[in-house]
């Protein structure tokens, strides 16, 4: 293919290095921090924040390797992605991306995890549950490090690198953002944006410089038990949810709400094969006919507001997730309120 890298500018392509392998580079993806800031100046870019799974795809060496936000290599869950990376006319590069389901025009999770326990061809050939991979950034191309170019040159060399055709798409932005255009996000039933510094290098570890700016509250949770069902219930009551804060798993609450039928029974029989003689929570769990779980699972959930207690108001079980490690699940703050930033 064309020699993408030899068309930048010097000052550009001083900033290349050779790249470490690829699965190296993509052990440890750049994550956003949540925000509710709302004024920007045209520093910054913004792309659509998308409800899927976080998916770093590595093609080098004639293979196609794709991992997930924990490094867990999930290819056999996603072989069309696969297939078409590898059908790329570009055979050497590391991207990061999303991937989604879509439901009515929207993305939804709770699709996509129907898909994400898949392993094998058989199953996912049978499987009705199509899945989109929206690639947003480039780490590496032609053999070269591209960590250290600007956001911006990224995505134009990703743009130029890649063919996208489905199940592949680009991640587009919009060059100016704020408000309004969440607004319009949160009306088109996103998840919300996430803005970016369009200078910015790419760093592997959680940084000012993305910024996720949800319409809804939402996050993981670590599950350490559940509660007995009443009445015509069937499989558990709610699950117990807690996150990590200074090395103790701390109580948030319970989730009752949100659980399909076959929910239920898939989420119980693993929690069954999870039994815990105590509770593993540092706080104190005021619910009757409790059964403890090792904290293993991980729950994405979306609530309305913590209360005033630390406790979770008006929660719903979303789905499970299998790209985080219980011991990355922290209470998100929220940033915004310091001194404001160009």
């Amino acid at each position: 293919m064309t020699d993408l890298l030899g068309t930048l500018p010097p000052d550009l392509a001083g900033l290349l290095s050779d790249a470490p392998p690829g699965v190296e580079l993509a052990a440890h993806p750049m994550l956003a921090t949540l925000s509710d800031r709302r004024d920007f100046s045209d520093q910054w870019i913004f792309e659509r924040k998308l409800d899927g799974v976080r998916i770093l795809a590595v093609r080098e060496n004639g293979t196609v390797t794709l991992l997930s936000r924990s490094g867990r290599r999930v290819g056999d869950t996603y072989p069309e992605i696969v297939d078409a990376l590898a059908a790329q006319e570009c055979a050497d590069f590391t991207v990061d991306g999303e991937i989604v389901a879509y439901a009515h025009g929207r993305t939804d999770f709770g699709l996509l995890q129907q898909r994400m326990g898949l392993t094998q061809r058989w199953e996912v050939a049978a499987s009705d549950v199509a899945v989109t991979y929206y690639v947003f950034d480039l780490l590496r191309l032609e053999g070269a490090d591209t960590t250290r170019l600007p956001l911006r040159t990224r995505k134009s060399l990703l743009r130029r690198a890649l063919t996208f055709r489905p199940p592949l798409r680009f991640t587009t932005h919009r060059n100016a953002g704020g408000a309004d255009l969440l607004a319009d996000a949160c009306a088109r039933g996103w998840e919300g944006l996430i803005a970016k510094r369009a200078a910015s290098r790419y760093r592997s570890r959680r940084a000012a410089d993305w910024l996720k700016l949800k319409c809804a509250r939402g996050q993981e949770f670590v599950i350490g038990g559940f509660t007995e069902p009443s009445g015509s219930r069937t499989g558990f009551g709610a699950l117990l949810l807690g996150y990590h804060e200074s090395g103790t798993l701390r109580y948030a609450g319970k989730v009752g709400t949100g659980y399909t039928y076959r929910t239920l029974l898939d989420l119980k029989a693993r929690l069954d094969e999870l039994p815990a003689p105590r509770s593993p929570f540092a706080d104190r769990v005021r619910e009757p006919r409790v059964h403890w779980v090792e904290p293993r699972l991980v729950a994405q959930v979306a609530f309305a507001e913590w209360t005033r207690d630390g406790m979770l108001r008006h929660p719903r079980f979303l789905g499970l997730r299998d790209d985080k490690e219980p011991s990355e699940v922290v209470r998100e703050s929220v940033t915004g309120k310091e001194r404001p930033v160009p």
